[in-house]
């Protein structure tokens, strides 16, 4: 592998950025590789401009469904064999709002391989006893948390506290983010009034149309543990490109 390459592919990991490496396995320019990001930036050469510019479409649905793909392409009446190597960031649910709902949460998405992090200004309602499941708590205002919590394309997003302050600030960060999946509780009343005061703050219809609400499959369950549940099969559908 190309030294340059290595290097910043290796950046990318740690920097919990969404990357795709391809390589030409089989035909013309066997090892050659291209680094590519979401929007088409790429590193390295496969061979020709044209080649690489259709890989970088390929490697969309791989950034997508973050499953790696062999493809074989026909270029310059030659077959040529790609591999697509997708490498997302770790996966992990953040929750705003330290409430009971929260705490069943927290351990659903434990249970599903994601890394958790609960934030509640609230001191009391965010305290390590009723959160010892969850990787990260933080006792601080959204705005302030997320400005150190990267928000990326293998992140689930979720608003519970059902306190406009907290909550708005919060989903004006991650509206602005590649998050995988976004969810705010509430009745569509409620949503209807989020709605209203998202589009003061700037956000434009199509950021707010991102938004699940009310959050969660419709399971008919209205107990805490219940209506955790919902939103995990949710999550679990977005997970898995599901439109539910």
């Amino acid at each position: 592998m190309n030294s340059e390459i290595l290097n910043e592919l290796r950046a990318c990991i740690e920097r919990e950025q969404l990357v795709v490496l391809a390589t030409i396995v089989a035909g013309a320019g066997v090892g050659n590789q291209l680094l590519i990001w979401p929007a088409e930036q790429t590193l390295g050469d496969l061979g020709t401009p044209r080649l690489n510019q259709r890989a970088a479409l390929f490697a969309e649905k791989a950034f997508q469904s973050f499953e790696a793909k062999r493809r074989t392409i026909d270029h310059q009446g030659e077959q040529l064999e790609i591999f697509f190597d997708v490498h997302p960031p770790p996966e992990k649910l953040v929750v705003i709002g330290a409430v009971h709902v929260a705490i069943h949460l927290i351990e659903f998405a434990r249970a599903l391989g994601l890394r958790t992090i609960v934030i509640d200004p609230r001191t009391a309602f965010a305290t390590p006893e009723r959160f010892a499941a969850a990787d990260q708590l933080i006792a601080e205002w959204p705005a302030a948390a997320l400005a150190r919590i990267p928000i990326h394309e293998s992140t689930y997003f979720v608003t519970l506290s059902h306190d406009f302050k907290i909550d708005l600030p919060a989903l004006e960060v991650a509206l602005a983010s590649p998050a995988r999946y976004i969810g705010a509780l509430g009745s569509t009343r409620t949503h209807e009034r989020r709605v209203a005061e998202l589009l003061e703050l700037g956000l434009s219809a199509e950021q707010i149309d991102r938004i699940r609400a009310p959050v969660g499959l419709d399971l008919g369950g209205r107990r805490a543990e219940e209506i955790a549940l919902a939103i995990a099969a949710q999550i679990v559908a977005a997970r898995h490109g599901r439109e539910l």
